[in-house]
């Protein structure tokens, strides 16, 4: 493996791997069988399993099968590293992250510089303009949870994304009023205040770097190619990420000067940096330019808030996650707990009973999901029942062989007293530190606008409030009252960025990914996949994934990703089943094995890289 420290801030060339293309990959007819180790390891063969078995693995009582029609490897070795990794959706942005490692940073380190190095290579979804948030679980047992999502300006009002006839308008979705208060530079200088070791300016010079010139990625490129009418919608916009007029080509350099300066401010100054000064001056001026709200007393009233993480047990395994404003945590522990009165693990995976299983208890936690969650500082949440496990035993008590439609789910707690672009980073330190990080412009390329002479997209991230309660946003998700938009709120995410510890209380595994709101099935099927099914690193991200929100009803599962005879069967128990792409995002995760080793992956559905020392 490369060694990040020689390799630092220089930036080599990246050419990520070519993929089959699904066409290809539905040429076979049989199925690859995946099976888990016995209890004894060396009665296991290639032939009788399919593969070694996974390291750490015991007896499984169900063997795992992907389908022939499966795209994705079940066989592809993990990354590995003896002391640090770094996953994220990008080559560039994982050297920076193992390379401050290596040079003495710790977790939090790392994932500060990363998340300001994706700003730069990734800017349909790393961003200065957006918001996030992040959990972290430090070597000596201390965790947190940090939110820095965007708040709504103070000039925002609940009714302001519907015309004269009531009806949603786009307005939410494209243009200057989409936009929420950032919170990305601020969230990452709390951290670093909070966690960090290496000097703050250390963290933003390989960001700067980068934006004075990199080489250009086929990753890069398709992203600006498949945005091109988006971008085409602001002058500013386009002349940054089409200098010229054109798409850049591969292996040219591309710099962005006015990205470098706001950086450089951000780097001598600190969150003042933005928040103040200079760049909030043009993020105002922007504003005015387009009739935005952001007014330079929101900027400046801007904070990022410290939690406590979300924390449950799943099978005597410790999952730590994100609290409100994140919706990932709380409904994650609903389901989980839901799903725990059941051995799911003697269910064949991705079998009929498996999928129907956890389908039911993804429609109850969803439906309290959109119902209850919300801004804590606005709306009081009965988050303690949503996530205990004697709720979930009511909650889950009616579940049967046949689907419960969703139109009987209802919410079922007591009433309260009164994004698709996203991009994860998770990371692993030398010391046993750990970080797993979200962040979103919400959509590709956010709001589309770019702050003139700043050099960064500002998110749509008002779209994930509930404009009208009962219609559905851009992801379809139908959200009730309590996360109407309200002057300063923070509108209501589904970013589930998470630790899970072994029944010991050692580190075991970090994961996260975008993907709107199928960001928390996919994280809790990666977990169920390592846990129930004992799926190395690998399995587990490129498993097929499915999904279910309540609303609409349907079972969401990948192309080729579920067996004909299973999709017959769940449709014959009165499910309603779609077979689409982008259902299940682009998870980073890392594994810690027994040993102390560390073993990755980066989700093949986009392609980013593990990097580690």
């Amino acid at each position: 493996m490369t060694t990040p420290k020689r390799r630092a801030y220089g930036l080599p060339a990246y050419r990520p791997r070519a993929h089959r293309s699904l066409a290809h990959t539905m040429l076979g007819v049989a199925l690859l069988v995946v099976a888990c180790a016995p209890a004894d390891p060396s009665q296991a063969s290639s032939t009788e399993t399919g593969r070694a078995a996974p390291p750490e693995a015991v007896q499984s009582r169900a063997p795992v099968v992907f389908p022939d029609t499966w795209q994705y490897s079940a066989d592809a070795p993990p990354a590995k590293a003896e002391n640090a990794m770094v996953v994220t959706t990008d080559r560039y942005a994982s050297e920076i992250g193992a390379a401050i490692m290596e040079q003495g940073g710790n977790a939090v380190d790392a994932a500060v510089a990363v998340s300001l190095a994706l700003a730069v290579v990734n800017p349909e979804a790393g961003n200065l303009g957006g918001g996030g948030f992040m959990v972290v679980r430090m070597a000596d047992g201390t965790t947190a949870a940090l939110d820095y999502r965007e708040k709504a300006p103070m000039a925002a009002t609940r009714d302001m994304f519907l015309d004269a006839e009531g009806n949603v308008t786009d307005r939410s979705m494209v243009g200057h009023l989409a936009a929420g208060v950032p919170g990305s530079v601020m969230g990452m200088w709390e951290a670093h205040q909070r966690f960090g070791t290496l000097e703050w300016a250390d963290l933003v010079e390989p960001a700067i770097s980068l934006a004075n010139g990199f080489e250009v990625h086929e990753r890069f490129r398709g992203n600006i190619v498949n945005s091109l009418a988006g971008i085409r919608l602001f002058e500013a916009t386009a002349a940054t990420f089409l200098p010229d007029g054109r798409v850049v080509e591969l292996g040219e350099t591309f710099s962005q000067p006015e990205l470098a300066a706001t950086l450089r401010r951000v780097q001598v100054q600190g969150a003042e940096g933005f928040y103040r000064g200079e760049t909030a001056d043009l993020i105002v001026a922007e504003m005015d330019r387009g009739g935005g709200l952001i007014t330079h007393q929101d900027l400046d009233a801007y904070r990022a808030v410290w939690h406590d993480p979300i924390e449950f047990t799943y099978r005597d395994y410790t999952v730590l996650s994100m609290p409100p404003s994140s919706s990932g945590g709380a409904t994650m522990a609903e389901m989980a707990n839901i799903v725990e009165r059941h051995d799911l693990g003697a269910l064949p995976w991705h079998s009929s009973a498996m999928v129907h299983l956890l389908a039911e208890a993804w429609k109850r936690s969803y439906a309290d999901r959109n119902n209850y969650l919300a801004d804590p500082d606005f709306v009081d949440i009965p988050l303690e029942r949503m996530t205990s496990k004697s709720y979930a035993a009511e909650r889950g008590a009616d579940i049967s062989e046949t689907a419960t439609p969703s139109a009987d789910i209802g919410p079922g707690l007591e009433p309260p007293r009164e994004g698709d672009h996203t991009t994860h980073v998770s990371v692993v330190a030398a010391a046993g530190n750990a970080v797993a990080l979200t962040t979103t412009l919400n959509s590709w390329f956010g709001s589309k606008v770019m702050v003139t002479g700043a050099g960064f997209v500002l998110n749509n991230e008002m779209d994930d409030f509930t404009s009208k309660p009962g219609t559905p946003n851009q992801y379809g998700l139908v959200q009730g009252a309590n996360n109407a938009v309200a002057p300063g709120k923070r509108m209501l995410s589904a970013m589930t960025p998470t630790i899970v510890l072994r029944p010991d209380g050692e580190l075991f595994f970090v994961t996260g990914t975008p993907g709107g709101a199928s960001i928390i099935t996919t994280v809790f099927q990666t977990i169920v996949n390592v846990v129930d099914y004992e799926m190395n690193v690998v399995q587990a991200v490129n498993a097929p994934r499915i999904h279910h929100q309540h609303l609409p009803d349907q079972i969401y599962f990948e192309p080729g990703g579920l067996l004909p005879d299973v999709v017959a069967e769940l449709e014959a128990a009165g499910h309603t089943l779609v077979e689409r792409g982008g259902v299940s995002g682009d998870v980073e995760a890392i594994m810690v094995m027994p040993d102390g080793t560390l073993q990755a992956a980066s989700d093949p559905r986009r392609g980013g890289a593990a990097v580690g020392w």
